[in-house]
């Protein structure tokens, strides 16, 4: 009777202590650790920072070049019907000064270009040609003004991210050799940290710069085609009223 009270004792105890580990890890508080992008960046070291820091740079010009050359090719881009048919009253009228005076006080592209025709109009019509080509060159070097560095960007850029690359897997090899035989995976972990975000950061750049290059290349064509109809149109009129 008194062995079968004991067993019995023993086995409520077990039964509570089991309840009672139970409920213990009920009550443990699951905490996740979390990394923000701004320590995600900073995680590199000296040579990560390096690295982030120049293709920082790159983004930020990247990014303005960009703006600035929409604003400009945008502007270049409007056609203005009405100048376009004041200059066609004026030749016909054989007003050639009004005609210059209403080139200089128009600030596009193509008024620059008709300036050098209406210039010359009492020239052959290869002289006329030629001076509105020679400006029409002009007019688009000035759009196509710094796109060559927006291109620059765009394959440098994750060329760098590259270079922090092999600079993170140098230093988690290091970090290796250092440590002999007692490898842990903390020690490594800024080498790997270097590795892998200069690497996106470096192809987020170069995929931005290479997709707005293309766009403001797109825009410089239609602009181009716009410029050369409309000269086009300027030179057959005078060819009529000669």
């Amino acid at each position: 009777m008194n062995l079968l009270t004991i067993q019995n004792t023993v086995i409520t105890d077990s039964v509570v202590n089991k309840n009672d580990i139970k409920i213990e890890d009920t009550n443990i508080d699951v905490t996740e650790k979390t990394l923000s992008i701004i320590d995600l960046i900073t995680s590199g070291g000296l040579g990560g920072n390096l690295v982030m820091g120049t293709l920082a740079i790159l983004s930020i010009f990247a990014i303005y070049i960009l703006i600035e050359r929409y604003s400009t090719i945008n502007k270049a881009s409007k056609e203005d019907e009405s100048f376009l048919k004041s200059i066609q009253n004026f030749v016909e009228a054989k007003d050639i000064a009004a005609a210059k005076t209403l080139c200089k006080n128009t600030n596009s592209p193509i008024s620059r270009m008709i300036e050098k025709g209406v210039n010359r109009i009492d020239k052959p019509m290869t002289d006329i040609s030629s001076a509105i080509e020679n400006q029409g060159k002009l007019e688009v070097y000035k759009m196509e003004n710094n796109l060559a560095n927006l291109a620059t960007i765009s394959g440098a850029a994750p060329m760098i991210g590259f270079l922090g690359t092999v600079i993170g897997m140098i230093v988690a090899f290091h970090e290796m050799a250092s440590a002999g035989g007692n490898i842990d995976v903390a020690m490594l972990s800024q080498g790997i940290y270097t590795a892998m975000v200069t690497t996106v950061a470096g192809l987020v750049v170069g995929i931005i710069a290479f997709i707005a290059y293309n766009y403001l290349v797109s825009k410089v064509d239609k602009v181009v085609f716009m410029l050369e109809a409309k000269t086009i149109e300027f030179l057959d009129l005078i060819h009529h009223n000669e």
